[in-house]
């Protein structure tokens, strides 16, 4: 991304801030998710090494005592989990020289990147997620759409706000190109092409229960495979799961996580959807538009360097809340409608979660497909584009 096209990122004061106190500082997340755009624009004085390259990573790999004897003050290493094996020597480094916010490492791999630090820079690395741009970058930038089928299609990649591409298009080279590299270099896919109907056929579940067996069973695979594959989804940030809330109420409650995808534009263009008149009055538009409620909240908490503690509520009877935010006093209860007129009706479930919850419950908030934020029958309505609010009253 050009300099001047760069829209601030709300993680920035998060990882200055661990700068402080970690000798390194990873930035995990998705392929052009603009991680290296980010490091570099927070550290330029700190040299650059993209050990995608061969010629660095074979340095790294085969000497990498000389490697870092290049760095005395550190660097940003891209793609830091492409050579596991300069790790050791990096805590021998950092452990010897002291300083903090050292190294900064980035990863396209969270599993990879993850295990790595895990079993030689533990405590010495804090480890963020990046994600696409918010809705909230998006739109203290002017970059954020007022229509929120076109927020939905266009989705929240970097490179769809400074170049001058068709979304379709990178999308479908996004998928070919990035999705199925990771895939190649975590597990072993024999055939791609069901591979590829595995991401369409979890793109068509978006916001239900992840049902491996039925997965599986729809695309020819076993139910151990359908895991896994969901497993290398998540740790290249595709997806992510939204797990049940449970604890302290005594019913019988569905303990099965939900799927959801980190950007609304790569889950429509799997679905097939390219324009908005398809997507207006698409079956799913529904879970499409609950998606890109919910994966706000979540890169709020993850822009804050926290953990999401964010959950979906489901009893056998059927009763569910659409997202729990449980700030470790209080169950703050969301309900997600896409249309753009509020009823009485949203408001049932929200009373009947207030009773449910008892002392534990806290705020509740309806989100729709409106414009306007007001307070009714003792919720907070909350128009689409204020969706962060959930986490962060104070926006």
């Amino acid at each position: 991304m050009k300099q001047e096209n760069y829209i601030p990122r709300q993680i920035e004061q998060t990882i200055i801030k661990l700068t402080s106190g970690f000798p390194c500082v990873a930035i995990t997340g998705a392929r052009q998710a603009g991680k290296t755009t980010l490091a570099k624009k927070l550290f330029p004085d700190k040299p650059y090494v993209s050990l995608e390259d061969l010629d660095q990573r074979e340095f790294a790999t085969n000497d990498p005592r000389a490697f870092l004897d290049r760095f005395p003050d550190g660097a940003i290493l891209d793609e830091a989990q492409r050579t596991p094996a300069l790790f050791s020597y990096l805590q021998t480094r950092i452990d010897n020289d002291g300083r903090m916010g050292l190294f900064i490492l980035t990863g396209s791999q969270h599993f990879h990147l993850t295990e790595t630090i895990t079993q030689s820079l533990a405590g010495r690395t804090a480890l963020l997620n990046l994600t696409p741009f918010s809705m909230k970058e998006l739109s203290l930038t002017s970059r954020l759409s007022d229509d929120p089928d076109e927020a939905i299609l266009t989705g929240g990649y970097p490179p769809l706000f400074s170049r001058n591409i068709d979304p379709h298009s990178w999308f479908e080279n996004y998928t070919g190109t990035y999705l199925e590299r990771d895939v190649r270099s975590v597990v072993n896919v024999r055939d791609l092409m069901t591979f590829r109907q595995f991401i369409r056929l979890c793109a068509g579940r978006v916001g239900q229960l992840a049902n491996l067996s039925s997965l599986g069973a729809e695309c020819g695979v076993s139910h151990n495979t359908a895991k896994s594959w969901l497993s290398v989804l998540e740790a290249s940030a595709i997806i992510f799961f939204l797990h049940p809330w449970f604890r302290n109420i005594n019913r019988r409650l569905v303990k099965t996580p939900k799927i959801y995808f980190f950007d609304t534009g790569l889950l429509c263009n799997l679905l097939g959807i390219r324009e908005e008149n398809h997507l207006r009055y698409h079956p799913q538009r529904g879970s499409i538009f609950e998606n890109l409620v919910v994966v706000e909240a979540m890169k709020e908490r993850l822009n804050e360097g926290k953990n999401p503690d964010l959950y979906f509520f489901r009893d056998r009877s059927g009763f569910e809340i659409d997202l729990i935010v449980d700030d470790g006093q209080h169950l703050d209860a969301v309900e997600i409608k896409s249309g753009k007129t509020v009823t009485g009706e949203f408001f049932r479930e929200l009373s009947r979660w207030k009773d449910i919850a008892g002392d534990n419950a806290g705020k509740t908030f309806l989100v729709y497909g409106g414009k306007e934020k007001y307070h009714r029958e003792g919720h907070t309505i909350l128009p689409w584009n204020l969706s962060s609010q959930i986490t962060d009253p104070g926006f």
